[in-house]
């Protein structure tokens, strides 16, 4: 393992969370010694003791390793923060809400950015009844295509895979203010603003 927690991190963590080091080791049925020598780097917590200290301290034993805490500031788990990710060895696409650390096929993924619809990626939307009638003007072969379009609102994500040689027009039932999404594997993804 290449990180262990260190005293710095431990004392930083009960101090927030207004601990003194005796309540700290009545939680872990440790003395106020014991977390005394973690603190000034006399000792390391027994690594039986890192999931249960991690718990007290209110952070995951990830984040008790490394120092690294988490906010999560998505609590409300807007679907329009979310984001986008495509294997360029596979295809394989994933979705999520926020950010996050994704791998596929050995490759990191970096979360796509989408650019406004463009003349050569012009995301055409028209209301025919109850759905979005969405049509692209955009080469269809096996080199270059339409990967998935995307409708996202505040409270859903419907997400439409194409192929090459399929067509690129489709339909998504309308559900309010939102955005279109297109990805191009060759260049990008490109959005357009729906309304009711």
């Amino acid at each position: 393992m290449g990180n262990y927690v260190t005293g710095a991190i431990i004392r930083s963590l009960r101090e927030k969370k207004t601990y003194t080091q005796k309540q700290l080791a009545d939680r872990l049925g440790v003395s106020d010694k014991t977390v005394s020598k973690w603190e000034t780097g006399k000792g390391l917590p027994d690594v039986t003791l890192l999931e249960p200290l991690a718990k007290a301290l209110g952070v995951s034993v990830a984040e008790l390793l490394t120092g690294d805490c988490r906010v999560n500031r998505n609590r409300a788990g807007n679907m329009l923060r979310s984001k986008f990710y495509v294997c360029p060895v596979c295809g394989n696409v994933i979705s999520t809400v926020g950010e996050g650390a994704y791998h596929c096929c050995g490759v990191t993924l970096p979360p796509l950015e989408a650019e406004e619809s463009d003349e050569a990626h012009e995301i055409r939307v028209e209301k025919m009844e109850n759905d979005w009638y969405i049509t692209l003007d955009h080469p269809m072969t096996k080199n270059h295509f339409i990967s998935f379009f995307a409708y996202v609102t505040a409270d859903r994500i419907l997400l439409q895979k194409s192929y090459p040689e399929q067509s690129c027009t489709l339909r998504f039932p309308r559900m309010g203010f939102g955005q279109i999404y297109a990805y191009c594997n060759h260049h990008g993804l490109f959005r357009v603003k729906v309304t009711r």
